[in-house]
């Protein structure tokens, strides 16, 4: 069967991950696909070979074209051969969370749909005692499978098989067939569950202007994640290749680099800052990381190009969408996630949907010209899916501003804006200057209600070990660098911030928190904070 798709959409064989896969194995069988943590290689035709036996032992499970199968395992070899061989079948990826259990855990199960679960030996149990929706069928991979009541428990043998045979399909794989869902990281309610087509995550994947056939993407984010599934699928994509580690790791960053030889990665939030702090070497510049995306792109980026010499892009991204913004290399309009790529439309909205004046504050809101090429609703909740989808634009969520050029710079989670005597605050901001202080680790700013109306600030730091700490030294740190409203009111001193399974501040919790017994007042402390007068003189 051939689809006759709209001229904006990729040709099936291009996005459809079975035929890429295919594709590369004749081309280039002998070239290195995938390099993992203990130095093994699978070439394009071993990672086509083991994609076919892993999709002969789902079927063998029977597992269907277009069925929802939980994935619930480390990024590894297990983890990329099982999503290979679910969307060789054209079965859906539903990975999990790793740090999920109880109540998160039961959530995004009743939400997957899942009948058959490929699990940890590590995990498993954590299945025991909740509600599991429509799981019955676990095999257990990496570890020892221990009876789970109510579950059928399958060793990992069921997931090999000896049958090199392409397994023959109900019918073609469609570029808008269900590819994935990837759950969001629950930062302001629970997880939502992104259904995302093949083109979706090929619109994603390819959005990265400066990758080619010769990259070696460094994968240091979890495959449950979109910045895990993306650079995998953009190598496929180019015909290029992927390093796989556990995690990020300061110290072990450049040795893997060289190691690897590692060409472009990703590095979000404070991973740059921490290489940059590691002491100067000779070898700074000795290595093949050519392109670096780094997120957000502050005062860092710049440094960390120029002691490295590897060039900086930036962009903003979510699960929901397809890579909107995008920079060049080494953009200069630092806090700028880039403008507008070529296929995209992108507009800043107030409440109303009517777009507001360059430099004013709104919600972005994002369409394609590419069918399909964001998500399409989100699982098992089609009132989000609405509200998200309402008036032919997706949503985002976020505050950006626009300045003159046309770069677009992220303000903060619309439903983290602070609001402080008729001023709108950034707690993005906010944190961006509370984080330059030097005991500080890390540090969230998160809206409290004053007595008299609106918003008070609050900033809720963690600090590095051994440092000292008066939240009045804070305060006078802050003065010449912040506007006199963004500055903080109140300051609380915990062991660490409340996460996200993905990593992210809870501002949820520490805003149900509110103001606790340790919480320090700067007006009871008897500092005051008063707006400076300009262009009035003394009498």
């Amino acid at each position: 069967m051939t689809y006759h798709l709209d001229p904006r959409m990729p040709a099936a064989e291009a996005c459809i991950q079975r035929s890429m896969l295919e594709r590369w194995a004749s081309v280039q069988p002998d070239k290195v696909f995938a390099v993992f943590a203990d130095g093994s290689t699978w070439t394009y035709a071993q990672t086509l070979d083991v994609t076919i036996r892993t999709a002969n032992a789902l079927r063998a499970l029977g597992v269907k074209q277009g069925e929802r199968v939980m994935v619930w395992l480390p990024t590894s070899a297990d983890c990329l051969r099982v999503w290979f061989g679910l969307n060789y079948l054209g079965a859906v990826f539903v990975p999990l969370n790793l740090a999920y259990r109880g109540n998160l855990l039961q959530h995004a199960l009743k939400l997957s749909e899942a009948r058959l679960g490929i699990v940890h030996g590590d995990l498993h149990q954590r299945l025991g005692d909740i509600d599991r929706g429509q799981l019955q069928t676990i095999v257990v991979l990496g570890g020892e499978g221990q009876p789970v009541e109510g579950l059928k428990v399958l060793p990992d043998s069921s997931l090999q098989s000896t049958d090199a045979r392409a397994p023959e399909l109900e019918r073609e794989i469609a570029p808008w067939d269900l590819q994935s869902i990837i759950f969001t990281s629950g930062t302001t309610g629970p997880s939502k569950g992104v259904l995302s087509s093949y083109v979706h995550l090929h619109e994603m994947a390819k959005a990265a202007p400066f990758l080619d056939g010769d990259d070696r993407y460094l994968i240091t984010l979890p495959m449950f994640h979109s910045g895990g599934v993306m650079p995998v699928t953009a190598m496929l994509i180019h015909g290029g290749s992927i390093a796989i580690v556990e995690s990020f790791s300061t110290e072990n960053f450049w040795p893997t680099i060289r190691r690897a030889q590692i060409t472009t990665v990703i590095l979000l939030g404070v991973m740059g800052s921490f290489l940059l702090k590691r002491p100067p070497s000779d070898d700074d510049r000795n290595h093949t990381l050519r392109t670096c995306t780094y997120v957000p792109l502050n005062d860092t980026a710049p440094q960390f190009h120029e002691r490295f010499g590897t060039d900086i892009h930036t962009h903003f991204n979510m699960t929901e969408i397809s890579m909107p913004i995008v920079s060049q290399a080494n953009p200069t309009a630092l806090g700028s996630a880039g403008r507008p790529r070529d296929g995209v439309q992108v507009r800043l909205v107030d409440a109303n949907d009517c777009e507001v004046p360059v430099g004013t504050v709104g919600e972005m809101v994002v369409r394609t010209d590419c069918p399909w090429a964001m998500n399409h609703g989100y699982a098992g909740n089609a009132e989000a899916t609405a509200a998200a989808w309402r008036n032919g634009w997706f949503h985002t969520g976020d505050g950006f501003r626009m300045d003159a050029e046309g770069n677009f710079f992220f303000v903060d989670r619309l439903k983290d804006a602070i609001r402080r005597r008729g001023e709108n605050i950034s707690s993005f901001e906010v944190e961006s200057e509370v984080l330059a202080y030097p005991a500080i680790r890390e540090a969230a700013a998160v809206a409290v209600k004053s007595e008299v109306a609106e918003d008070e600030v609050m900033a809720i730091v963690a600090l590095k070990e051994g440092e000292a700490f008066d939240p009045a030294d804070l305060i006078e740190f802050l003065r010449p660098r912040m506007a006199h409203f963004m500055i903080p009111r109140y300051v609380r001193v915990v062991d660490g911030l409340p996460r996200t399974p993905t990593a992210k501040i809870e501002k949820v919790k520490l805003r149900e928190e509110g103001l606790t017994a340790d919480t320090w007042d700067r007006e009871k402390a008897g500092i005051t904070i008063k707006r400076e007068k300009v262009g009035v003189k003394n009498a």
